[in-house]
């Protein structure tokens, strides 16, 4: 069996490989490749998943070496992987919830001259995420953690004719490094530390390791997380990636790269729980990220943009339940698992809209969409009951889960946890009714002139009134693309049960994560009627809002706050302000010193040096009679000298 774990990252680089250079001789059946190796690899990663459940909870870990990387005295990189339930979790994600994107991109891509690379890019961004979850050291874990970044990169920016998606793949790209570096760092405080970087020796003797040396590698890999995971104070190339075609927004958001953050932060628990503190920051940022992406998603008129803060926020929540410990780490990786269902689905719908609606993105322009989709209606709608928190669907298990969880911290920073995370689900239940009711329900605003939108203010006019009478036509998508839908609907209606049902999830990551149970001070029952009761807040709210009064074609200017959230909360002005104008002037500063003090102090030196040389030149005059007097004048300071030190 550990023979077959090889074959999970081989088959999609494979796909990569061929498709990057095969050449124009696979664009016909190029993205059929794609798709194939993409389910290959989940129906391998089925085998190892009912292979590892013939073993017993303790013995279902699988280890495959490969070859040494990097063999040299004192230094060992190996290229070896380890597959226990935790990466498998992933690997079923990844691969399972990757094809089934895959598929829809075959419709999706129907049209677009350069569909061959886009399906080399999506299996190299699989290839990636895999090697990062299978990797038997950090090492190797970051080589797949920068793979994801470089086919980010590529994807985002996949039309790149268009300026904005190009800004959006630089900006994710540049700020991705900046979380790098942690990762980087955190590695070598770890060979320095614990003389290796492989997993076992590492998490095994984090106990033995000094609370500063484990905070430090700890913030380090906070940062890591927070990059990849868009997580404050690195989120803001999040809602700029939406510029990427609608299935790598899913991609991105569902199953891979949004998801490292949460892995490596699990992955690494034995750190964590050695260091109180670098905890303490994890669920600081979770707690802060879940409310600012809630607040940022209810000021979006561009449904692809309020579904990214609403990733923001979701990422949150696992975010906050992995700083909780042992106690949160299986909830962390179950709300991502059923987050994975019904994000995708919810950013394949609003693909399926953008598909009907002549790839028109503002809200304001939909209106009564139900009746010419009814399959986009339908799974979209469970996805949006998912998200939520509707009882007896996914989101209400793993994410009331979570906010018991944050209850169980205990004394006051218990209950301001677990009264954020209730905040956050009131707003969650509001932002995305909001999405829900503008779009499917009301009237049908695509009929009127375009205007532009405080998302979108250099939107150009309808082609209607431009005199090119293409006026959107809303209708059904193709099979091919409400067939994943479909599937990722039932996902989001029942994992959530059945990971709940004999508390089957939890224990199957047990060995892994070393479950805690917490003590809130409220049962069960009081934690899941608040849930329920935020739900009806925030739902409630935006039903009065939108669903009992026309929505206007262009938003109100409103509050200081909701300017701020269509702003993103400030957080570009705030990275302009504080980064490219500090380290503009920074620039500046050391220039000047550069010029000014150093250039300044070498250039006076030599020219000190050089005015004395000439002026010593001088006394080099050629006449005896000068010569004479100095050798007199010498002679007498010595002399001088002599005398003065006798007499003392």
């Amino acid at each position: 069996m550990e023979s077959l774990i090889g074959v999970l990252v081989g088959a999609p680089l494979l796909g990569a490989a061929v498709l990057l250079c095969g050449g124009k001789a696979l664009d016909r059946a190029g993205h059929w490749l794609g798709t194939l190796l993409a389910a290959a690899s989940f129906v391998v990663g089925a085998v190892l998943f009912f292979g590892m459940l013939g073993r017993a909870g303790d013995d279902r870990a699988m280890h495959s070496h490969l070859w040494s990387w990097i063999p040299v005295d004192g230094f060992r990189a190996d290229v070896a992987f380890q597959l226990d339930q935790l990466s498998m979790t992933f690997v079923l994600l990844i691969t399972g919830v990757g094809t089934l994107i895959h598929v829809y991109s075959i419709g999706y891509m129907e049209h677009d001259e350069r569909r061959r690379r886009f399906f080399g890019y999506l299996n190299l961004f699989l290839a990636a995420m895999l090697l990062l979850v299978l990797a038997d050291n950090f090492l190797l874990l970051y080589v797949g953690w920068e793979g994801v970044g470089l086919a980010s990169y590529l994807l985002i920016g996949f039309w790149q004719h268009k300026p904005s998606a190009a800004t959006a793949a630089k900006k994710a790209f540049l700020v991705n490094r900046v979380g790098d570096a942690g990762l980087a760092i955190a590695i070598f405080l770890m060979f320095t530390t614990f003389g290796s970087f492989a997993f076992a020796p590492v998490l095994a003797n984090a106990g033995d390791a000094s609370e500063g040396k484990l905070t430090a590698i700890g913030l380090m890999l906070l940062l890591a997380a927070c990059g990849k995971s868009a997580q404050v104070p690195l989120q803001s190339w999040l809602g700029d990636a939406m510029e990427g075609p609608t299935p790598v927004s899913a991609l991105i958001h569902a199953a891979t790269m949004v998801t490292a953050g949460v892995y490596l932060i699990t992955r690494s628990g034995a750190i964590f729980n050695g260091a109180p503190d670098a905890q303490l920051a994890v669920v600081v940022v979770g707690a802060v990220t879940l409310l600012f992406g809630a607040i940022v998603g209810c000021a979006k008129d561009d449904i692809k943009k309020a579904l990214a803060g609403s990733t923001m926020s979701q990422i949150g929540y696992m975010i906050l339940a992995a700083g909780l410990g042992p106690v949160g780490y299986a909830f962390a990786i179950m709300h991502l698992v059923t987050h994975g269902f019904f994000k995708a689905g919810l950013f394949l719908g609003a693909g399926s809209v953008m598909h009907g609606m002549n790839d028109e993105v503002d809200m304001r322009r939909y209106g009564g969409l139900r009746k010419y989709m009814p399959v986009t209606f339908v799974t979209f709608g469970l996805g949006y009951l998912a998200i939520i928190g509707f009882p007896g669907l996914s989101g209400f298990f793993s994410k009331d889960q979570i906010i018991e969880a944050a209850f169980g911290k205990g004394g006051t920073q218990g209950w301001i946890l677990g009264g954020v995370a209730l905040l956050g689900a009131a707003i969650t239940a509001y932002y995305m009714t909001r999405v829900m009711i503008m779009t499917f329900f009301g009237e049908e605003r695509w009929r009127t002139e375009r205007t532009p939108s405080p998302d979108r203010p250099d939107v150009e006019p309808a082609a209607s009134v431009r005199g090119e009478h293409a006026e959107p036509h809303p209708h059904e998508s193709p099979g091919v693309m409400t067939i994943p839908m479909i599937v990722l609907a039932i996902g989001s209606v029942a994992a959530g049960a059945v990971f709940k049902l004999g508390d089957s999830f939890v224990n199957w990551l047990e060995p892994v994560t070393q479950f805690e149970h917490g003590h809130p001070p409220v049962s069960a029952t009081v934690v899941t009627t608040a849930t329920i009761v935020a739900l009806v807040i925030g739902v409630g709210a935006a039903w009065l809002q939108y669903g009992r009064r026309p929505v206007p074609a262009v938003a109100p200017r409103g509050n200081l706050l909701t300017r701020a959230a269509r702003r993103d909360l400030l957080q570009d002005d705030f990275n302009h302000a504080v980064l490219v104008t500090g380290g503009t002037h920074l620039t500046r500063s050391l220039v000047y010193t550069d010029n000014k003090v150093v250039d300044g102090a070498v250039n006076g030196t030599a020219a000190a040096f050089g005015g004395l040389s000439g002026r010593l030149r001088r006394v080099q005059n050629g006449f005896a009679r000068t010569y004479a007097v100095s050798m007199f004048g010498g002679a007498a300071v010595l002399i001088a000298a002599t005398l003065l030190m006798r007499a003392v």
